[in-house]
Parts: C-alpha cells; structure tokens; sequence
C-alpha cells in the first residue's frame, strides 16, 4: 500500500481496487478481486480452480472496466493510477479505456519502454516505466512510485480551463500537409469553430474517429488520408481497415482530400522490407524511412478512399490537388510523380458515387494556401448548411 499512502498523503482519497487473481494484495483493497471477478461474470474461485491465467485475465479486465466504469459515472473517479508486469498493464490499460478523454489515467508499468499502443490505444494514458519490478519496495521503486503517487495526485486534484464553447472540427495533419492544415485551421478558428489537430500515424486516425462516434463533432477537414497508404501496403502507420468511416456514419460533413497519399511509413532505413528495396526511397529521419506510392497502388487507394467516402449520410466534398499531394510530391521533391498522382485521381473519379461526394479539382499543390482556404471555406458552407436544417 506504499503508493496508496504516498497519494494520501498528498491530500488526495484514494479507492483501491485488487484486479489480481492468484497473487494476494498487500494489504486491504476498497474493491476486492472477488468483486472485480463477479463484474467480469466468472467467480474467483473458479478463476483460481482453473488456472487458466489467460482466460483470469479476460474475466478480471471486463470487471475491472466495469467497475471503473461504473466509480466514474457516480462522480468517485478523479484519476486512475496502475501498476503492473505485462499482464497487471493489461489489465489496467483496458480499465482506464473505460473512462473518458481528460479523466487522468497513469500507468506505472515493466513493459512502458516497449511498444505502447496495445495499452494506449486511442486514449490519453500516460505510461511510466517502472525500471525495477513493481513487486516490493526498495530504494529506487520507492523513488519511482512516489514519482507517480505526486504525478497523479498533481492531475486528478487539478482542472482544465474553462474555454468557450464552440462547434469542434476534427483535421488530420502529418509533417508534409502542416502548411495546409494551418491555413485552413486559422480560417476555421476566425469563422468561429474549435479545430482539434490529429497527426496522421495510425493512432491519431483512430483517436480521430474514436472521438467522431462520440458524437462531439460537428465537421471533418480529412486534409491526410496517408493512414490508408500504410494499411494498404503494410507501412507502420497504419489506422486501420475502418479509417474514413467514422463522419460517413455519424452523418456529418466531411471535407477530404489526398494528404501524403505519395508516402508509406517504414521505420530506420534496414527495417524496410526487402521487396521494396528497389522503389523510390526517402530517409526522412534516422527513426523514419518513407516509400513512394506506386500508380498500381494508387489505383487502387483511390477505390478504396471512394468506397468509404460513397457511404456519406451527410454533404462530402473531396478536393483534388492536381499539382502534387505533399510537400516532397511537389516539383523538383523527392516524391514528385505526376503519373502516379494521376492514377490516384483518375481512381477516385471513376469510383467516386457524384450523388453523394462533390469532386473539386485545383490547379494547386495541397499546401498552397489557396487550396487550403477553399476546402476550409466549403466546410464551412456545409457544417452551416447542416446547423439550419
């Protein structure tokens, strides 16, 4: 209970809740492991009786997020802290996934140096290693945990600033469309909308359309679709097969257009895979190798971008840049390849449903500023249109 007593310590209550099955708790939990099985439908003992850890983790992550859950709703949740090996990570990340965006959620974890995404998923969970086993209490866990008593006791006894309420819009944005999006950002900020900003690497898709099913946006600028490119080819920024689908669904307008469709994310240069050895190579950076997009995979990204754009209950406007799609697809850059632009837009014209997606074509690169006031402008003009009817 040395975290417990740390948070208490600094003038913050605490609920403890014990999510383990075979390993008792260290002293006395507010919501005992019985009742977190009983949340997850199995009985403990059964649990115990079984030895099946894997099944026992299934079981305790549904009670534990059912629990959780259910403290939030009654105003008990402040913030959440775990602690944890891999399967206690587990466990605690799909709790906190049961609590929404801005509730502070901090897990203390032997895995945080790794791979994060399996426990952060799509929200704000922040993950601190713990260097040494979370189990015992010696001179540097001492240090770490108080850390993390303090981080979280810091969150959950503060509060966001209060902001004036706005109509949110939801934009994607990567490095080589950050001179659209800002331009067509301001222009939203001065016709008074809120613009929520989601970087392009398969989480911020996700977070994106994650945040779009809630039901808190109003309008969509989908300005870097290059999430599809990876999913596609098997780059690693993937956001998955659902990406585009999320405004098509909510029955909100959506302003889309063909940001970084030219690149795939590999990562360090000896990581990219051996049959693209002979494509058009970009090192970004030492972490980050980008692969341009071939006109056979445009094609078909231009099928599949129109399949998910076809499905709109709600106006939809796709923009085509006609003179390059990013900043290393304009002239004289690396990417630059007006055949393979071509592809990708000749495939979306012709798959594109004209009764459901209006197709705008600019003499433009996508970063030139006016091409990105006319896609702010048209989302303007249909989140306005939406508001009256």
């Amino acid at each position: 209970m040395f975290l417990r007593e740390r948070i208490e310590g600094a003038g913050v209550a605490t609920i403890v809740l014990d999510a383990g099955v075979f390993e008792a708790l260290t002293g006395q939990a507010d919501l005992s492991n019985e009742e977190v099985a009983r949340a997850g439908g199995v009985p403990l003992q059964e649990l115990i009786d079984g030895r099946d850890r894997g099944a026992a983790m299934d079981v305790m992550m549904k009670g534990a997020a059912a629990l959780l859950g259910g403290l939030h709703r009654e105003g008990r949740v402040a913030g959440v802290i775990g602690l944890g090996g891999s399967a206690g990570t587990t466990i605690g990340t799909y709790a906190m996934q049961a609590l929404p965006i801005g509730v502070p959620k901090l897990m203390v974890s032997t895995v945080a140096s790794g791979n994060t995404r399996p426990y952060v998923g799509e929200k704000d969970i922040a993950m601190m290693y713990s260097v040494v086993d979370v189990s015992g209490i010696n001179r540097l866990s001492a240090s770490i945990l108080s850390n993390a008593a303090h981080a979280i006791a810091g969150m959950a006894a503060g509060s966001p600033p209060r902001l004036e309420d706005k109509p949110l819009v939801a934009a994607t944005m990567f490095g080589v469309t950050t001179p659209c999006v800002t331009a067509a950002r301001e222009y939203l900020e001065r016709s008074g909308y809120e613009v929520l900003v989601f970087h392009a690497t398969g989480s911020g898709g996700r977070a994106m359309e994650a945040l779009i099913d809630s039901g808190f946006i109003a309008g969509v600028l989908d300005v870097t679709t290059t999430e599809w490119c990876d999913e596609l080819v098997g780059g690693e920024l993937s956001a998955g097969p659902q990406r585009l689908e999320a405004a098509a669904r909510a029955g909100i307008p959506q302003v889309v257009s063909t940001g970084a469709l030219d690149m795939v994310n590999f990562g360090p240069w000896d990581t990219v895979p051996e049959k693209f050895a002979g494509r058009n190579l970009y090192r970004h950076n030492a972490t980050i190798t980008l692969m341009r997009t071939d006109a056979e995979e445009n094609l078909r990204l231009g099928e599949i971008i129109a399949a998910k754009l076809n499905r709109s209950r709600a106006s939809c406007a796709m923009f085509l840049p006609l003179h390059g799609v990013s900043l290393l697809d304009a002239e004289g850059q690396p990417f630059h390849g007006p055949d393979e632009d071509a592809a990708l837009f000749f495939s979306l014209k012709q798959h594109l449903d004209p009764t459901r997606v209006e197709i705008i074509e600019m003499e433009n690169n996508l970063n030139d500023e006016a091409f990105a006031l006319a896609m702010a402008e048209r989302l303007v003009e249909l989140m306005r249109q939406a508001a009256v009817h």
